[in-house]
């Protein structure tokens, strides 16, 4: 068993953890319980369990185990009758959701052992649970869709609301319940707040109360993104004795890697600023355009390019052609360009930060002549509009030149021609269609930002999606969004590939925020300085 979250625990992947979809998992605990003697899969899972529990209560009096209809409840009983033969002075607390007639045959055994073993089943949760007992959700697994219409199921629910408020800490088994393993969004029926009578919001105490979640045999894509984080906390796996690092010697290649950090490559003694690439950037409308100044955001791109590592940063802001009192920096590091003066076609460009409606004009001549672009906020807006703009963008790889989108969800919705609420729905599936459209590398920003690549353009049997694990709600104000683009490009002009600049960025940039000192301001130019190049 091994902690998944914080990141740091996974630099042993060096390309990152394979996530599977939930129909390849199926596959893979077929073969496996196949290989096994009968219940031996179940058994060890429950064991599994069993362990995590008794690592994160040690002290509980309560463990009360909500108990489903199918294996994930099988899990729960077999983790109760382990947990009551370890912790025989422990209160084991089951409630189920069907009679022990209507389980699967291997359910049913777990049941009968729990049973044997002294567990006490109640009707629900006790009211005496303190912070200190522990919760284990052992109710729906991973085969649950969020698009697919559920039959109503008042016990179900009622436990899952129970269990979704509960005072103590949580542990989940699989997934938390009521997500959807491959997207990480509810299915609507279980999220919680749903349906009459329920609370709109979970209860304070769960809101702070530990959440913990055992990934049994494989990992799934939907707890790093979407709600998956905020649902399933902290991320524990065990692998259940299967080899799942040989994945790629099977049949069945894993829908996404986890994102993983990478060694920075050492600098040369002898090297010039010449080495580590040039980066411009177009963008921050000014006030003369609309009397609404963006200029900040170009030039938080301009910083986090010249924090990333690269050897030199031009900016050209896109009221500077009229307005040449603005050209004095804050920092002499990064030079000040007119936009006409700006030769586009010798570095990586970041074009839209803060752009407004004054980056239009410029978007045809930087799709034409930029090697490498980063497409960023109004640029993706523009873009968005204009069926011409649309088609050059895509015509881009044919010529050899590279791309990379950095769309927040609303802005990757106009780009595909529909609502937030699809993109959200299927992150993965939206970043993958955007990669295909537009024939380029896709960061699709939000909690789990999701990387694509342009399928078609890859020659190895590895997935063309990447979850990054990094980052949290610090990253939730103005101004963040434009250092990503900044960093993306900076590591890029230093020679990365774009899915590894991508991959990389997004890593670096979540980093810096899960290391922030509590006690210090977080701000996106300060975010923007305290990145690292090594």
């Amino acid at each position: 068993m091994q902690r998944i979250l914080p990141p740091s625990s996974i630099s042993t992947f060096p390309q990152g953890l394979p996530l599977f979809s939930t129909a390849s998992t199926r596959i893979l605990e077929q073969t496996l319980a196949a290989a096994l003697p009968p219940h031996t899969l179940m058994q060890r899972a429950g064991e599994a369990v069993a362990r995590l529990a008794m690592a994160l209560a040690p002290h509980a009096q309560t463990i009360w185990i909500a108990c489903g209809p199918g294996n994930n409840g099988g899990d729960g009983y077999e983790a109760a009758a382990c947990l009551k033969h370890k912790l025989p002075h422990t209160r084991i607390l089951i409630s189920d959701v069907r009679a022990r007639e209507a389980l699967p045959t291997d359910a049913r055994a777990s049941w009968d052992k729990a049973r044997q073993a002294g567990a006490i089943w109640v009707d629900a949760q006790p009211d005496a649970l303190t912070a200190q007992d522990l919760c284990i959700d052992a109710l729906l697994g991973i085969g649950l869709k969020a698009d697919s219409g559920h039959k109503s199921d008042e016990r179900l629910r009622q436990l899952l609301t129970q269990v979704q408020n509960s005072p103590c800490t949580l542990l989940c088994v699989d997934i938390a319940s009521g997500l959807d393993a491959q997207t990480g969004q509810y299915a609507p029926e279980f999220a919680p707040g749903f349906g009459p009578g329920r609370a709109p919001v979970p209860a304070p105490q769960a809101l702070t109360r530990q959440r913990h979640t055992l990934a049994l045999l494989t990992l799934q894509p939907g707890l790093f993104t979407g709600a998956g984080r905020d649902a399933c906390g902290q991320i524990w796996w065990d692998d259940l004795g299967a080899d799942i690092s040989a994945y790629q010697q099977t049949n069945l290649p894993p829908l996404a890697l986890l994102g993983a950090p990478q060694p920075a490559p050492a600098r040369q003694h002898a090297s010039h600023k010449g080495v580590f690439g040039d980066v411009a950037i177009l963008g921050g409308e000014g006030l003369a355009e609309r009397g609404l100044s963006m200029v900040g955001a170009a030039w938080l791109a301009a910083l986090a390019a010249m924090h990333g590592g690269a050897g030199r940063v031009m900016l050209a802001l896109l009221d500077a052609e009229q307005h040449a009192n603005q050209a004095s920096s804050a920092w002499p590091e990064i030079m000040l360009r007119k936009p006409s003066a700006q030769d586009w076609s010798s570095a990586t460009v970041v074009c839209g930060c803060g752009g407004g409606l004054a980056i239009a004009p410029w978007l045809p001549t930087l799709l034409t002549q930029a090697p490498r672009l980063v497409l960023d906020a109004d640029a993706l807006n523009t873009v968005a509009a204009s069926t011409d703009l649309m088609q050059q963008l895509a015509a881009r790889a044919a010529r050899g030149q590279a791309t990379v989108l950095t769309p927040h969800p609303l802005e990757a919705a106009r780009l595909l021609q529909t609502d937030t609420a699809r993109i959200q729905a299927d992150r993965l599936q939206a970043a993958s269609e955007l990669a295909q459209k537009f024939a380029c590398t896709v960061v699709l920003k939000g909690s789990g930002s999701v990387i694509a690549c342009n399928a078609l353009d890859s020659k190895q049997r590895t997935p063309s999606l990447w979850i990054n694990p990094t980052g949290n709600a610090l990253l939730a104000t103005g101004g963040t969004g434009d250092v990503l683009a900044g960093l993306i490009a900076s590591l890029w002009a230093q020679g990365l590939s774009a899915q590894q600049a991508a991959t990389q960025g997004a890593y670096r940039h979540g980093r810096v925020a899960d290391q922030w000192p509590a006690e210090r301001p977080f701000s996106a130019s300060a975010l923007a300085q305290h990145l690292r190049t090594r």
